[in-house]
């Protein structure tokens, strides 16, 4: 597997990114984190989805860090800092699932609170339902667990053939069609920088691809026995969907509905902000967050 590493001169004073850089040995790959907050502190993981990075959660991490817990950020495979193999062959959804157990395994992460949104709800989730050992609470925003049995929105078939056939593949201007914040040049030079080139796309390329839309999917089985799990699962399961996103809008129904831990909490409805609700409602987000991991279980 050919895998390129972006030059950490991309990475020179990007704003509100101060965090020092940690990175675990994957799969002789190098996946790079965030591990901010008390060493000793409830764990709360923050994974990102397509095409953004930890850069995403840089308004969260300082707020929930500061309320004595321990925030951990990685970039998946493909992305930010991460190594980004070269082929979109390398990736396939159980690939990246893989590479996520052994990061967890490699921290030896227990007790975690997961918040995760886009692909990160869709391999956190995932791992989540084959561990629910190690996980003591779930937050969802603008994300979940398809199998292929669900019809998929027009918004996102527009999205896959655009990332499948365009030659113009903007991630900066991508991350910023998907927020109602307007974005500064430099934030969304920030979300370029680890692209130099179209060469080191491969990883975001592919994840629309890879989202189970058919019955016939190879994720189609583990997604399925990921739900059962789901269906008995009694642990805290909150809502934090956005009021505006054209994806994900209403998908938090299913699991308000289906998931015995998300019975009788106060979901929330982010208003205002768009598919990337970090980066619209970022300090409102860590606060709903840092309030659910103090929550004692059974109550929002």
């Amino acid at each position: 597997m050919k895998a390129l590493r972006t030059p950490t001169a991309r990475f020179e004073n990007l704003p509100d990114y101060p965090f020092e850089p940690r990175y675990a040995n994957i799969d002789r790959l190098s996946m790079h984190y965030v591990d901010e907050g008390p060493a000793d502190g409830a764990t709360v993981l923050l994974l990102h989805g397509e095409p953004s990075w930890s850069y995403l959660y840089r308004h969260m991490i300082p707020p929930i860090a500061d309320a004595g817990l321990r925030v951990i950020a990685p970039d998946l495979i493909g992305f930010g800092k991460s190594d980004k193999p070269t082929s979109k062959d390398d990736y396939s959804y159980a690939q990246h699932v893989d590479w996520m157990q052994e990061f967890i395994e490699e921290l030896d992460l227990q007790d975690i609170t997961l918040f995760c949104q886009d692909w990160g709800s869709l391999i956190g989730l995932r791992i989540a339902a084959e561990n629910e050992h190690r996980f003591a609470r779930i937050a969802l925003g603008n994300g979940g667990l398809p199998t292929g049995d669900q019809k998929m929105p027009r918004a996102f078939n527009v999205w896959r053939a655009f990332a499948r056939y365009s030659p113009w593949f903007p991630i900066g201007r991508i991350v910023q069609k998907g927020t109602i914040t307007e974005l500064s040049k430099q934030v969304v030079a920030a979300y370029d920088a680890p692209f130099p080139s179209s060469r080191y796309k491969a990883g975001a390329r592919a994840f629309p691809t890879l989202v189970p839309t058919t019955t016939k999917d190879p994720a189609r089985d583990a997604n399925r026995a990921a739900w059962k799990v789901f269906r008995t699962w009694e642990k805290p399961f909150l809502t934090t969907f956005s009021n505006r996103d054209p994806i994900t809008r209403g998908g938090e129904r299913v699991w308000q509905e289906e998931v015995p831990g998300a019975r009788n909490l106060d979901h929330v409805k982010i208003r205002n902000a768009g598919h990337f609700l970090q980066e619209d409602k970022g300090p409102e987000l860590a606060q709903i967050l840092i309030e659910f991991v103090g929550k004692k279980p059974g109550r929002a």
